[in-house]
């Protein structure tokens, strides 16, 4: 009721002014920061609790913990309260998870500083433009690929930081994101990326409903319009998550059998060109601009195909994008898992010292960058 009251409510009187020709006006509040999130933990601990799941927590201070743990509050991951209770009470002290803390946060400082708030530089260059249908297509389409270089770096390296911080107190919440934009299917996209509003998803709303034993394509549907709507209070938002709805049951119907006939190649084509286009149709929240969007995309207006001051600012940006590219792959796992084994058969204090120096190297890097600039936008505190 508190979500719907906060986020939606503005939403409803909108649609009902403009199907019925109505002047209702809508108290204007602020939506509170991060209530999609500490909601969806509430709801999960109450369901939890219902089903026998897991025992009610007795005391008010540490629910109360759980529901407000600062570290995640306002960005996510969504914790549930099963994967937290032990550690509410029995949190230990470990140097290692300390320093492990500090590393994972230090890495997503940088990605939100190092790459998204670029990225979102270049993004309002473009698709803020006033004069949006005068863009080439080339322009249109670099525009929509650094808004989804911003959004993930922005919110994995917001998880990235909870998980650090998290993992400093004594806190192991689960992995967000896995890389999605190596997947080949957007089913796998979506076993990638966020990962804990994709789970509640399914084991809170799809399964309970039938999963996909009974009317499983109305289940996918009703689900993927959840989740557009998780996002944002906008028809955009919930034609995004449809739009994803569809694609799943389209690959559904094709089975995964023929598709894994397909080289991988070419299914990592089709993902990153869906996801693109999906992120197009996340970011207009104006359906006006959201059609000249698609219209310079596929090259059906009057636009030229190309223009060059991107090319000037693509090569003003190119060391940066080829950093941007290679750490959308698990390169950064790859090296790690390498190169601890490599330091632990020399010495075992080698991969103490090493990980400090890291962590300082991407720390001044980072606070380097927000000193020198003030543009630092926070996508998902809006939801």
């Amino acid at each position: 009721g508190i979500l719907f009251f906060f986020k939606y409510s503005g939403f409803i009187y909108d649609n009902v002014n403009a199907i019925f020709g109505t002047s209702f006006q809508f108290p204007k509040y602020s939506l509170p920061i991060g209530i999609s999130f500490y909601t969806f933990q509430t709801i999960s601990y109450v369901i939890d609790v219902y089903r026998g799941e897991v025992k009610a927590q007795r005391s008010w201070m540490k629910f109360m913990m759980f529901v407000s743990l600062y570290h995640q509050l306002v960005a996510g991951p969504i914790v549930r309260y099963s994967h937290i209770m032990n550690e509410i009470d029995t949190r230990k002290f470990r140097i290692r998870d300390i320093s492990g803390g500090i590393t994972r946060f230090c890495v997503g400082l940088f990605k939100k500083v190092a790459i998204a708030n670029i990225a979102a530089e270049l993004v309002v260059k473009y698709l803020d433009n006033p004069e949006l249908s005068s863009l080439s297509t080339g322009e249109m389409w670099f525009g929509v690929i650094m808004f989804s270089i911003q959004i993930y770096f922005d919110f994995s390296g917001y998880s990235d930081m909870a998980i650090g911080l998290g993992r400093m107190f004594g806190f192991h919440y689960h992995e967000n994101f896995n890389y999605p934009y190596i997947a080949k299917s957007a089913t796998d996209f979506w076993r990638r990326w966020h990962i804990s509003l994709g789970t509640f998803f399914r084991d809170y709303v799809y399964i309970p409903m039938g999963g996909n034993k009974k009317n499983g394509y109305l289940n996918l549907f009703v689900v993927w319009g959840l989740t557009g709507l998780w996002h944002g209070a906008n028809w955009n938002f919930i034609f995004w998550g449809l739009f994803f709805g569809i694609l799943i049951m389209l690959e559904r119907l094709i089975t995964f059998k023929r598709i894994n006939k397909v080289p991988g190649f070419f299914l990592r084509i089709y993902l990153l060109l869906a996801v693109v286009l999906g992120w197009a149709l996340f970011y207009f929240t104006d359906s006006s601009r959201l059609l000249t969007c698609f219209k310079s995309l596929f090259h059906v207006t009057d636009v030229p195909w190309w223009d060059y001051s991107l090319t000037l600012t693509i090569k003003e940006n190119i060391y940066w994008m080829i950093l941007a590219f290679v750490l959308c792959m698990p390169v950064y796992q790859f090296l790690v898992v390498r190169y601890r084994k490599v330091l632990l058969e020399r010495n075992s204090n080698s991969l103490y010292w090493t990980g400090i120096a890291f962590s300082i190297f991407l720390l001044v890097i980072s606070t380097a960058l927000m000193v020198g600039k003030s543009y630092n936008p926070f996508i998902y505190y809006r939801f």
